[in-house]
């Protein structure tokens, strides 16, 4: 019987903790011909704490990390990164030349038009959510705009 009632307060509390998380504008950029790693961008916003994306998955990636992009001495620099961070109430916009996800050895080709899966997990008052969302594959020359 304790364990109904735990399992019963746990369903209750995933949908707030979804509710605090608004994801938009997610995209998958097309590869070049013969490319196996592609970026993911977003637009992620924690509305009612910080939090922090800790990681993401996609069963179209081997694998998939949490990246960001910086110059340094003239030279732009890509490296993965343990996550990112969401302060309450802005929107953290994973885009082309900063933060993004990289889905690396993809299992199969992507086009224009198709439909990737991600899921993301986000660590916010000490709780993980997972946030299964759908992004869009784009033209590699897209800048993300719709």
């Amino acid at each position: 019987m304790k364990f109904s009632a735990l399992f019963l307060s746990f369903l209750i509390a995933m949908p707030a903790l979804a509710a605090d998380i608004k994801i938009e504008n997610a995209w998958v950029r097309a590869p070049a011909p013969g490319q196996a790693v592609v970026g993911g961008f977003l637009d992620i916003t924690s509305r009612q704490s910080d939090a922090s994306l800790i990681s993401a998955s996609s069963p179209v990636a081997e694998v998939t990390e949490l990246h960001e992009m910086s110059m340094k001495d003239g030279v732009m620099i890509m490296r993965p990164i343990p996550y990112i961070r969401l302060p309450k109430g802005q929107t953290v916009k994973l885009a082309p030349g900063g933060l993004h996800i990289m889905l690396i050895d993809l299992k199969k080709p992507l086009k224009t038009g198709d439909k990737v899966a991600l899921t993301l997990k986000i660590l916010s008052d000490k709780k993980t959510s997972l946030h299964e969302i759908t992004a869009e594959v784009r033209d590699p020359l897209a800048s993300g705009k719709r």
